[in-house]
């Protein structure tokens, strides 16, 4: 009998080879990401065996919660990568971080040199209640410094599904979109799977993450595709390559 629908790959069949991932929660004890060192370890190395031989782990950076620094996230970087030659993990392993776009974030821009991906690439994200009242203030403030900013899973913004025009107005201002790679497999829900398939088919998506923070989330790679856009989807993966050295 002829098979007339090829079946849906798993999340993990996806990532090719020497994939480089540009969002994770990996740093120990600085965010709400990974643990410990030995909690890092089993992490990086469960990546490492889909495909992910890069990563730049990227911490939150969120005034009076995460108040984390350039300093204090390369030390823990350093620590984490010396964690890993010790015990003979090889996965290179470099750190930027996720900006909160909000008033502190504003001024952080003025004041400071922002870690960013590569380059000028900066990755942001909002609030999950609601976008900042001067959020296109805060994107053009970004280009103005130099930045180009990639906005952290659109999808998961749940204010914009209702108004998908906002997306459109996102990419219009400058913005870049990454995909939280989970979202295609509903760990978010059937609501956050489906605007994920519309902003795929839209081709709005520019770069993919893990958003790796715990064991649930590296489980969620072994379930199967639920979005229909897999062409641009793995366009989007493969876009990753532009962040390898």
């Amino acid at each position: 009998m002829i098979q007339l629908f090829k079946p849906k790959p798993t999340l993990c069949d996806l990532i090719p080879n020497n994939h480089i991932d540009i969002h994770s929660h990996l740093l120990p004890g600085i965010d709400d990401g990974a643990t410990s060192l030995e909690n890092s370890l089993a992490l990086i190395h469960q990546m490492s065996e889909m495909g992910f031989k890069n990563i730049i782990t990227t911490p939150h950076i969120i005034s009076n919660v995460w108040n984390n620094s350039e300093s204090s996230i390369l030390k823990k970087q350093l620590e984490v990568s010396n964690y890993l030659q010790e015990k003979n993990e090889i996965t290179s392993f470099k750190a930027a971080a996720e900006y909160m776009m909000d008033d502190s974030f504003l001024k952080r821009i003025g004041t400071e040199k922002l870690l960013t991906l590569k380059d000028n690439y900066v990755l942001v994200e909002m609030s999950y209640l609601s976008p900042p009242i001067q959020l296109y203030d805060i994107i053009f403030e970004i280009q103005l410094a130099g930045y180009k900013p990639i906005l952290a899973h659109p999808e998961r913004y749940l204010f914009y599904h209702l108004n998908f025009k906002e997306y459109y107005k996102l990419k219009n201002a400058g913005c870049l979109f990454q995909l939280n790679l989970i979202a295609t497999v509903d760990y978010y829900g059937k609501n956050v799977r489906l605007i994920t398939d519309k902003l795929l088919s839209n081709d709005y998506y520019d770069f993919v993450g893990s958003d790796i923070h715990h064991q649930n989330h590296i489980n969620a790679f072994k379930n199967k595709v639920k979005v229909k856009s897999l062409l641009q989807l793995e366009k989007a993966i493969h876009n990753n390559l532009f962040f390898l050295e």
